[in-house]
């Protein structure tokens, strides 16, 4: 039983450090570089939050049917990267407004009324605080999944 748990964990610590990896690297470059590795991003960031998730219900349900870790630390570092991806979020659609205000936008809508150029300079400004934020999550991701592969006794 263990061992599984131990095996979850780390592959959720490997799904995330590649799209935290991804993630930094765009950012670094800029945000868009090529709209397929942005895309490649966001789909390995959302397996390695569902991983999370999954690696959760396996938690919640083992304490659920009486199997609990001698470590109680175990269950906060298995379940705490639930947290972090829902602030990440929250954080997320902050930093877009945050760009907007910044410029003096009211909304998403205003920005059609700016030049072409322009547009394209905002929403690549956008995309690249996005993915820091997102892959700054996944890097948290995989520390906890980590940690929670250290304090897996007692399954």
């Amino acid at each position: 039983m263990r061992a599984a748990i131990v095996a979850g964990a780390i592959a959720v610590a490997t799904l995330n450090a590649a799209s935290a990896l991804l993630g930094a690297w765009l950012w670094h470059r800029g945000g868009v570089v090529d709209r397929r590795l942005s895309a490649a991003f966001w789909v390995m960031l959302r397996i390695g939050q569902g991983s999370a998730l999954t690696l959760a219900v396996a938690v919640g349900s083992l304490a659920a049917a009486g199997k609990d870790a001698s470590d109680q630390l175990f269950y906060l570092y298995a379940l705490l990267p639930l947290a972090v991806a829902f602030v990440a979020e929250q954080l997320r659609v902050a930093s877009a407004q945050t760009i907007l205000d910044q410029r003096g936008l009211a909304n998403a809508e205003a920005v059609g009324g700016l030049p072409q150029e322009e547009q394209h300079a905002l929403v690549g400004e956008i995309v690249r605080r996005e993915i820091g934020v997102m892959a700054l999550s996944a890097l948290v991701v995989v520390f906890l999944a980590l940690r929670a592969a250290g304090t897996a006794h007692g399954f």
